[in-house]
């Protein structure tokens, strides 16, 4: 958890608007009683120490069973199969909204693991598509009754963080237009009529997160690291300001001291207040965890 410098209290830092998205999405109390009152979402940290080989790719029979003990506990089931079916069914037409961005994209073993259980819970083959950038232009996005939004979590140059929010950025014309103040209208994407209401299921991909970058399109493997967890939730908010904090204490372990994120992950904050898509305030979160606790570091 991020804290202030000193000399600097909580309320301080709350009072500017970039502090009160940093509070809220990294769980500093606000001190005015907001924690008690409002929606509450779950989410699911899970995490298996053999998630990954040696070399950092993922285990195609571990991350798949990750993801059922997630969904499972998520919708309080015995059976993973029960939780899938709770999420799509017979009739449903399904889209797989993923992220193929070279240096650090959804590992396709856990896009061929959500394809499987689809399928399993009675949705037929040919109405199930996974995609990054052609979303616009697939039929099966075209006609598709449900979603289902997987993305590695990593820092942004554009938006702070790359996030289930902003995953959905493909499904608009001209997505620059939603990269002012920090992308901090990405939650209006979430209105949009091909992604109003469809969302089934957000998945964040923290198998070897990244938490530092300059600069556009930035990446460097010394600012990954193997955390081996996947954060699952329907409420795409709730999920992000989870991994939000997570990629904050990293950086904090990290840096030896308080590291803000830059630029301000605000779109997280603001898909809350301003656009009423999910709950960002950590306090009316509950983090189910599942697996492995060790080095989770929330």
């Amino acid at each position: 958890m991020m804290k202030p410098e000193r000399g600097v209290s909580r309320r301080d830092l709350i009072r500017g608007g970039a502090g009160v998205a940093m509070a809220r999405v990294l769980g500093l109390s606000t001190g005015v009683g907001e924690a008690a009152d409002g929606p509450r979402s779950r989410v699911v940290l899970v995490r298996d120490l053999d998630a990954l080989d040696d070399t950092g790719v993922a285990d195609p029979g571990v991350v798949h069973d990750m993801l059922n003990r997630a969904v499972a506990a998520l919708f309080d089931e015995e059976k993973a199969a029960a939780a899938w079916r709770r999420i799509v069914g017979p009739g449903d037409v399904v889209g797989v909204k993923s992220n193929h961005w070279r240096r650090l994209r959804t590992p396709e073993a856990l896009e061929e693991a959500i394809r499987a259980e689809v399928t399993a819970a009675g949705v037929r083959d040919a109405d199930v598509s996974v995609d990054d950038r052609g979303v616009r232009s697939n039929p099966v996005f075209a006609r598709a009754t449900a979603l289902i939004n997987v993305r590695p979590m990593r820092t942004h140059d554009w938006s702070g963080l790359g996030t289930c929010l902003k995953n959905m950025i493909m499904f608009t014309p001209r997505p620059p237009e939603y990269h002012g103040d920090t992308c901090a209208s990405l939650g209006a994407i979430w209105k949009l009529p091909q992604v109003a209401g469809k969302v089934r299921l957000n998945i964040l991909v923290m198998l070897t997160p990244q938490f530092h970058g300059v600069g556009p399109h930035s990446f460097s493997p010394d600012f990954v690291w193997p955390y081996r967890g996947l954060v699952v939730g329907v409420d795409p908010v709730a999920v992000d300001a989870t991994g939000a904090r997570i990629i904050q204490a990293r950086r904090d372990l990290h840096f030896g001291g308080p590291s803000p994120i830059r630029p301000d992950p605000h779109h997280i904050l603001y898909a809350d207040t301003r656009y009423g898509i999910g709950v960002s305030d950590p306090a009316r979160i509950e983090v189910v965890r599942v697996g492995a606790s060790e080095g989770s570091l929330i």
